[in-house]
């Protein structure tokens, strides 16, 4: 795997996933391994290495991007009762592309 999965794969269309919601400047959809029964990423189409990256001329794609999370966790929660929404950092970011998680269960593994 690259350093970038969302870029080298799903933003170019190598790799098909299944959209929850989608605009501009954002994508949200199911993982492709996930770890929760409901497991859903969101990111911007714009390469952005992560939360700490983030510089003040992406403000207005920030506020797009958690548009985009509060529109999708408010539907899981209406759906499941309850949601976690979860960004990682450094080491603990596998793919260097800020993203962030939209959960609900229990971890499958």
């Amino acid at each position: 795997m690259t350093e970038d999965f969302y870029c080298d794969e799903v933003l170019s269309g190598k790799t098909t996933v299944r959209k929850v919601m989608e605009t501009e400047n954002v994508l949200a959809y199911y993982h492709t391994k996930p770890f929760y029964p409901i497991h859903i990423v969101t990111i911007p189409k714009k390469h952005i290495a992560s939360l700490i990256t983030l510089e003040e001329a992406d403000n207005n794609l920030l506020l797009e991007l958690f548009g985009v999370i509060k529109q999708v966790a408010a539907t899981v929660t209406q759906e499941h009762g309850a949601c976690r929404v979860i960004t990682n950092i450094g080491k603990y970011q596998d793919s260097k592309h800020l993203h962030w998680h939209i959960v609900h269960g229990n971890p499958l593994k």
